[in-house]
């Protein structure tokens, strides 16, 4: 098992009820490829840095995934398909700071 960090940018347009559906269906693609969502942190509404698909404000949300690598191909084309999601990173936590966050193995005092 592999831990990734996945931040997702929703429209700044969209509301709750949206964002919560599109998380949970996130979460039920992880489950369902033998994975788990550790961590949903919510940062909220934030202004982008430039105008992205005519808008300036979207809403981030971070996810911590422990997981195989192959079962986020699903989940990145849901997420690419979807109208409400402006952008989407996946990134591959190296284990040193996947351990220290308790996420695999053993976690270290910070």
């Amino acid at each position: 098992m592999r831990a990734y960090e996945l931040m997702i940018i929703f429209d700044g347009d969209v509301d709750d009820t949206a964002v919560n559906e599109q998380l949970a269906a996130v979460g039920r693609l992880v489950e369902a490829g033998g994975g788990s969502v550790a961590k949903t942190d919510r940062w909220g509404r934030r202004r982008f840095a430039y105008e992205i698909n005519h808008k300036w404000e979207g809403i981030y949300v971070v996810l911590e995934i422990v997981t195989e690598g192959r079962d986020l191909s699903e989940v990145e084309r849901v997420l690419h398909l979807a109208d409400e999601v402006v952008r989407h990173k996946t990134i591959r936590l190296p284990e040193a700071e996947a351990e220290r966050r308790g996420l695999i193995g053993e976690a270290t005092p910070a």
